[in-house]
């Protein structure tokens, strides 16, 4: 036996694993506190839009002209509205309403944003100029009055307050994506692609397009936050989901009038609100710590 097999006879077999970038992301979400109470409140939220039927106690649109704005009781837990209807039961059917009005707006700012930016950054010259500059006049009406003025061009429903919310925050991920791809496309592995002859197109789907993806992820979860305030603005406006299908913008609407008789009106959908908004800000600064590979 040589001193070489002798050596490797007596080493043990080291084989180092690299751990997948999710995974470890997933780790470090996991410890941060304020993070994972978001998230089980989104969750939470979730699980009550998808089995709203299962959950709420009532009607959410039945009424009762014998329990008109009732306090909490054993019999509504929230209290009722101006018609007798059961809150507890519109504030669960609500969330129907908010968080399909987050994650569609979103799925149509990505979908549009999303491929404008990567073009724009990766084929640059007059193409990234045109691009930016319309970019640049959206960004400059603020986000609700852009919001509503598309809102009410289109007409008043749930869908089209999607629709414009989608439209109004697009062009926060066209710059967001342009400017990713654009720190992206001077890296090695980018270099690296060109050289051994791949098109720009397969450049730009295969080896930048992914690695830009977490900070687009962490720019959704915040984007669906402003998303739900925005359907709640419109709902309260009369431009989105229309009575007597519930929402929480168009509960505060009507409890408006009843800010003195009947304070729960009001108070229980704005909770809802504030909450789901709060528990997307908390899970996108948790992916945003997660995700940065600088973060100590």
């Amino acid at each position: 036996m040589t001193a070489a097999t002798a050596l490797s006879a007596t080493t043990p077999d080291v084989t180092t694993h690299e751990e997948n970038p999710w995974a470890r992301a997933w780790r470090r979400l996991k410890r941060r506190k304020g993070a994972m109470a978001g998230l089980f409140v989104v969750v939470l939220f979730i699980a009550l839009a998808v089995f709203a039927p299962l959950i709420a106690p009532y009607d959410p649109i039945a009424t009762s002209f014998t329990q008109v704005r009732k306090a909490p009781s054993w019999a509504h837990w929230l209290g009722t509205d101006e018609v007798g209807r059961d809150i507890l039961s519109r504030i669960i059917f609500g969330a129907r309403a908010s968080l399909s009005a987050g994650l569609v707006s979103v799925g149509i700012a990505l979908s549009a944003g999303v491929p404008l930016g990567l073009l724009a950054g990766y084929a640059g010259g007059w193409i990234d100029a045109l691009l930016s500059r319309i970019v640049d006049a959206m960004l400059a009406v603020p986000f609700l009055i852009l919001a509503i003025a598309l809102a009410a061009f289109l007409g008043p429903s749930l869908g089209n307050a999607m629709i414009a919310i989608g439209v109004t925050a697009a062009p926060v991920f066209v710059r967001l994506t342009r400017g990713q791809t654009l720190a992206a496309k001077v890296e090695d592995y980018v270099e690296a692609a060109r050289a051994v002859g791949n098109p720009h197109w397969r450049i730009a789907l295969v080896h930048v397009l992914p690695n830009i993806v977490p900070p687009l992820l962490v720019q959704a979860s915040l984007a669906i936050a402003g998303a739900i305030i925005a359907e709640a603005a419109l709902s309260f406006l009369g431009l989105g989901q229309q009575p007597p299908a519930p929402s929480w913008g168009s509960m505060l609407n009507a409890a408006q009038r009843f800010i003195a008789q009947a304070p729960w009106m009001a108070f229980w959908p704005g909770f809802a609100i504030f909450f789901a908004v709060l528990s997307f800000n908390l899970l996108g600064d948790g992916l945003r710590d997660a995700l940065d590979p600088r973060h100590k």
